[in-house]
């Protein structure tokens, strides 16, 4: 599984040319809050300062950089299309509550899993009490619900169902290490 916050901050690369076209500053969803793309910070101090690369476009993620399909894989940001982001945008995924249906907060969205080569899909989320919790009991992750109608991903918060209380597991430490992977 990939952890979209081990993505964040790393060069993307042009795959042809070797030539970096900026950072990955940020992820970019859509309403149903499936990852569209990679939101890019420009390497260059003229060039627009955020682009998109689509998630169609990404070769493979490395430990080290993101590998893209082409220079002509960066577009232009358009606001309208790239409103929501993991850390950035409105709404933004990171920080949003998760709560049952019964009214029990499970935590905050620390960060979000997925697989790398199934797509693009929200798979867990990783789970935050609060910077002191987390060191005495550890940060909790949460697997998606196999049902997606059963999850509304709304903008100020997530409502899960109430079976997602017995399903928390606790983030191993090998988890907070997950490797990337090729796509």
């Amino acid at each position: 599984m990939i952890k979209l916050q081990q993505l964040i901050g790393l060069p993307v690369v042009d795959l042809h040319t070797g030539g970096q076209v900026g950072k990955a500053k940020d992820a970019w969803f859509d309403e149903h809050w499936t990852m569209q793309g990679i939101v890019v910070e420009s390497a260059r101090r003229l060039a627009p300062k955020d682009r998109i690369v689509p998630w169609s476009k990404v070769a493979s993620c490395g430990e080290d950089a993101i590998l893209i399909d082409g220079g002509d894989a960066v577009v232009p940001k358009d606001k309208s299309a790239a409103g929501r982001g993991f850390q950035t945008g409105q709404p933004k995924l990171r920080d949003l509550p998760v709560i049952t249906v019964q009214g029990a907060q499970l935590g905050r969205v620390s960060d979000v899993y997925f697989e790398p080569i199934q797509g693009t899909q929200i798979v867990g989320y990783e789970l935050t009490d609060g910077f002191i919790s987390d060191l005495l009991e550890g940060r909790k992750w949460l697997r998606t619900p196999e049902e997606s109608d059963a999850v509304l991903l709304g903008e100020d918060a997530i409502i899960v169902p109430a079976c997602c209380e017995a399903q928390l597991l606790p983030v191993a430490p090998s988890d907070s290490d997950i490797g990337r992977n090729e796509r």
